[in-house]
């Protein structure tokens, strides 16, 4: 009988309210086999932890802190990175393989989104050509959506977007109810929503309204219209209804100059980070060309909460993101080396899915986009086959979030890292700086 391997896992990219709980899947399953898992650690930050030879012993946390990682949000747990593993970066891939002999690595788990599952697969496929006895599977996690197909075959949907379409559906409708009152002096509510490249999350504000019965525009990256026209649509809602709300793709097509954007290391636009953002531009040529009612246009830009809030999580995206993280370990086992761990939506009107594996080389770098069939023909809204896509991952019930002392209680890993034995190494992308 072969002998137990240690496994590492490891998260990448921007976080979500459910991201804790397909790591804790990983590290309950793994400890529900003992005879086929050793210790299991977690890359500190990321790869880049690995790279840094910073393991934190995860099989040395109480029971109860690997629980709680179900009600955790964000990333604080074991941290996250937005470093990308290029193929140029050898020296990196040899560091790697170095941690991985050093720890008796024998399987690596990498959640995130197209790029981490980049990552997964170079490691797969180094491994392979290094004849190093490593498994390297994928679990995905992003709350853009904008992983594998187009054609939601490789994966119906990412762990994570659920949580934030559900977040957009009930704040969209308490900013309604605000907007009701206050549409006198403050007619029109422009709110930017995260989703640089895709429209997924703008788009789940219509589940705030699925009758229409809401004056509400939504704005997609995709929508394709000047700001000339954005404002016309505007005034004639607000000629039909005296108010208009706006919800708005971070990544509406402005000239970048207005936006002044900086990027992140993958090379992504940093919208938040930039020194204006589109919802200020917008709110601002409203108000310059004029509004057909008396007041002024105002703005919401809600920042990273919509990836940390857990009071907003999904019921249904908290599951789907446990058991997504079990069936990477049993793809680990029984199918070996180059997978990610996948969620196929059975046919039929009653939500129902299936939890599977698919190739990752297939879904490594890949980048969906919104079905163009999905987006209104006034390019303003999206239709009721979007709204039955995403309305049964938002689910119907509060998450169950224990409160300590009127706060909420997280898990608290303990700072318990493997012993370090092999010299010290600065990540290849940040040597010389």
């Amino acid at each position: 009988m072969l002998r137990p391997r240690n496994v590492l896992v490891a998260q990448s990219g921007g976080p979500s309210p459910v991201i804790n709980n397909s790591l804790r899947g990983i590290v309950e399953t793994c400890r529900m086999m003992p005879e086929h898992f050793g210790t299991v650690y977690a890359g500190w930050h990321g790869i880049e932890g690995v790279l840094r030879e910073e393991l934190l012993d995860l099989s040395a946390q109480p029971a109860e802190e690997i629980a709680l990682l179900g009600v955790t949000p964000a990333a604080g747990a074991i941290g996250t990175c937005r470093y990308k593993m290029k193929t140029t970066q050898q020296e990196d891939f040899e560091r790697v393989v170095a941690v991985f002999k050093a720890h008796d690595i024998g399987y690596f788990f990498y959640i995130g989104g197209n790029d981490s599952m980049d990552t997964a697969h170079k490691i797969a496929q180094l491994a392979h050509e290094r004849g190093l006895n490593l498994i390297a599977t994928g679990v995905p996690k992003t709350i853009d959506n904008d992983v594998g197909d187009s054609e939601f075959k490789l994966i119906d949907h990412t762990p994570g977007y659920g949580s934030v379409a559900r977040y957009w559906a009930l704040n969209v409708q308490n900013a309604n109810e605000e907007n009701a009152g206050s549409s006198p002096a403050d007619p029109v509510l422009v709110m930017q929503a995260m989703g640089r490249k895709i429209g997924f999350i703008p788009a789940a504000a219509r589940l705030a309204d699925p009758g229409r019965e809401m004056p509400l525009l939504i704005a997609l990256r995709e929508s394709g219209l000047t700001l000339s026209e954005l404002a016309d649509a505007v005034n004639d809602v607000l000629r039909r209804h005296g108010r208009c709300l706006l919800v708005i793709s971070e990544g509406f097509s402005v000239p970048e100059e207005q936006l002044g954007v900086l990027r992140d290391s993958f090379g992504h636009v940093m919208f938040s980070s930039s020194r204006m953002n589109v919802e200020r531009i917008v709110v601002n040529y409203l108000n310059e060309v004029g509004l057909a009612a008396r007041g002024a246009a105002r703005g919401n830009v809600p920042g990273t909460d919509q990836r940390h809030s857990m009071i907003y999580a999904s019921r249904v995206d908290l599951d789907e993101a446990y058991k997504v993280g079990q069936k990477a370990v049993l793809i680990a086992l029984e199918d070996g080396s180059g997978y990610m761990a996948t969620i196929l939506r059975q046919p039929g009107p009653i939500y129902n899915v299936r939890y599977d594996k698919v190739p990752l080389e297939l879904v490594a770098n890949s980048e969906r986009s919104f079905p163009a069939a999905w987006i209104a023909p006034n390019r303003l809204d999206v239709t009721d086959d979007f709204v039955r896509y995403a309305r049964p991952l938002i689910g119907d019930d509060w998450p169950t979030i224990p409160l300590v002392d009127g706060r909420q209680r997280f898990a608290r890993l303990r700072p318990v890292f493997a012993g370090k034995v092999l010299p010290e190494y600065v990540p290849q992308a940040y040597q010389g700086r």
